[in-house]
């Protein structure tokens, strides 16, 4: 088991009243998980790494970063049931690391469907969120790996033209601890608001920030099917796609793979 280097208690309200930071870990992911299991204080837990050995992302794809180039974040909360939906769940935290994106550089992030955030349309960070259940009920990590002092250099000899970093969109150095305490009191703040009831507003955010509303997309599903049509809105609970007849189909968050603009 590694042992982390230091601790940061912040002043929140759930998330990040206990930070645990470690030089590396395997996956701040796995370790989270396994802290969390016999734990009943791991609520609102948060773990950093400055480097991760098996870190990964969506459908099992390795994470790569040099140490200290990343915000490599897991995030434990005990999901109550109205939450627990991977959709709900994958727009929290994209909309706090968006809000905490435009607070360190002033830059707008969007959400590429289901789990990426970019900048100017280059990659910024990946989320992966896991869950695991028990008699004590439903754990969820939210994994998030923000690029922070990667540069150009860096990523074009990675073969990575389509990602970007903090320091590349602002131009200047972002402090990591900075950058995390920002991210965790995002997360904090937007959690809040779910438990509070306020799902309509953190899904107004997650919508806005998806920007495909009123345009000709391409849905992907699981499977390889695809739907086509004019994306008229979209909610936690169901997608309206308009075909060209002007058939409205309510396509479930959890179907969709992938979309984009057609």
């Amino acid at each position: 088991m590694f042992t982390p280097r230091e601790t940061w208690h912040l002043d929140t309200e759930r998330i990040g009243r206990r930070v645990l930071v470690y030089d590396r870990v395997e996956s701040t992911n796995t370790l989270a998980m396994a802290l969390a299991q016999p734990a009943d204080d791991a609520d609102g837990l948060v773990l950093i790494a400055d480097h991760q050995l098996t870190g990964r992302g969506q459908y099992g794809r390795a994470w790569v970063s040099r140490p200290g180039s990343s915000v490599l974040m897991s995030v434990v909360v005990k999901t109550p049931v109205e939450l627990r939906r991977p959709v709900i769940l994958t727009a929290w935290v994209a909309v706090a690391v968006a809000e905490a994106i435009l607070t360190l550089t002033g830059a707008q992030a969007r959400i590429k469907w289901p789990n990426d955030l970019l900048i100017r349309g280059k990659k910024v960070c990946g989320i992966l969120i896991e869950q695991s259940s028990s008699a004590s009920g439903v754990t969820t990590v939210a994994g998030i790996g923000l690029n922070l002092t990667q540069t150009a250099d860096e990523f074009a000899q990675a073969e990575l033209p389509d990602a970007t970093s903090l320091g590349i969109v602002t131009g200047r150095a972002i402090d990591a601890r900075t950058a995390a305490e920002v991210v965790i009191r995002q997360l904090d703040l937007e959690y809040a608001r779910l438990l509070a009831g306020e799902r309509v507003a953190v899904e107004a955010d997650w919508k806005w920030r998806v920007g495909l509303l009123g345009r000709q997309v391409v849905i992907e599903h699981p499977g390889g099917g695809t739907t086509h049509g004019r994306l008229r809105d979209m909610a936690f609970d169901g997608l309206e796609v308009e075909d060209a007849e002007g058939f409205v189909r309510v396509v479930a968050p959890e179907t969709v793979s992938h979309i984009r603009a057609a």
